[in-house]
């Protein structure tokens, strides 16, 4: 074999090494694995509901004094657990709140991990049912990350009351690059689009499905965005091109120096007061 055959050889195997570990990449990112969620120290109803053939949602309900009805998703590879102290909070305030597991998170079933396109069911039926539960109520969301996107992506949802975005990705494309960007580099934004080509050939749905930002002038909501300033899987700069996507009446609070955590966790006292605010304000038109 010649010095330029095993080059070609060389090459075309470290493509094919390439190829099949990014298809690797692709099917944990997409991967669901349903896994039991223990709630007992809540103290509240499980509820279990149907928002598509392959999807099970599981979901916690505590019933409030008809102050409003708040419902709670969660961030991506968490479930309802990551929202309990938030939903602690609200309820003493009076609220009735659901905490639900989005489709293919906890306990809820999915075929594959669709970054909030058909997560969105299962925020269409947690409406549906917080509806039936608290009639007449006005009704709020709070959504983190992947949470975020699922409502914001959700069609044929009904109106709420009031909306609160947090850690939200504006596109798919940005928060996978953003994502490869702090593992391997400058290499992360090229590798990003080679994952990004699996979304049809995997789930049936382009990146350009994925665009939450182009989908916020349509929420008909009062909106909050939340975002914490050292966040580098949605950049300060996402996060200001949200807000400007977003009407009025909108909100923005940049948390100093927080990364992509739980923002509820890193400033308790200041997210109560604001966020708690917010929602009195929109809910029952206290403040």
């Amino acid at each position: 074999m010649t010095k330029s055959s095993r080059m070609i050889s060389y090459a075309a195997l470290i493509f094919v090494v390439g190829v099949a570990a990014l298809w690797l990449i692709g099917s944990s990112l997409i991967g669901v694995q349903p896994r039991p969620v223990p709630m007992d120290d809540l103290n509240a109803e499980a509820i279990t509901l149907r928002s598509a053939p392959d999807q099970l949602v599981a979901g916690s309900y505590l019933a409030g004094q008809g102050r409003g009805a708040i419902l709670l998703l969660h961030g991506i590879r968490a479930d309802r657990r990551q929202m309990a102290q938030r939903a602690r909070f609200f309820h003493q305030q009076g609220y009735s709140v659901l905490l639900i597991d989005l489709p293919g998170q906890g306990a809820s079933t999915a075929s594959a991990v669709t970054f909030g396109l058909r997560e969105g069911d299962g925020v269409r039926e947690a409406l549906a049912e917080l509806r039936r539960r608290a009639p007449g109520q006005r009704i709020g969301v709070i959504g983190v990350s992947l949470g975020a996107a699922s409502m914001v992506l959700c069609r044929d949802c009904g109106h709420v009351d009031a909306v609160v975005l947090e850690s939200m990705y504006p596109t798919i494309t940005e928060a996978v690059a953003n994502r490869l960007r702090m593992r391997i580099g400058m290499l992360g934004a090229p590798m990003s689009e080679l994952l990004l080509v699996q979304l049809p050939l995997r789930l049936g749905i382009s990146k350009d499905q994925l665009c939450p930002i182009d989908h916020l002038h349509s929420l008909n909501a009062p909106v909050m965005i939340i975002s914490g300033s050292a966040d580098q899987h949605t950049t300060l700069a996402e996060t200001q091109r949200l807000f400007a996507a977003s009407a009025e009446p909108k909100e923005l609070w940049i948390v100093p120096g927080a990364a992509h955590v739980d923002l509820h966790a890193y400033a308790t006292t200041e997210y109560e007061q604001r966020v708690g605010t917010f929602m009195a304000h929109n809910l029952t038109g206290n403040q």
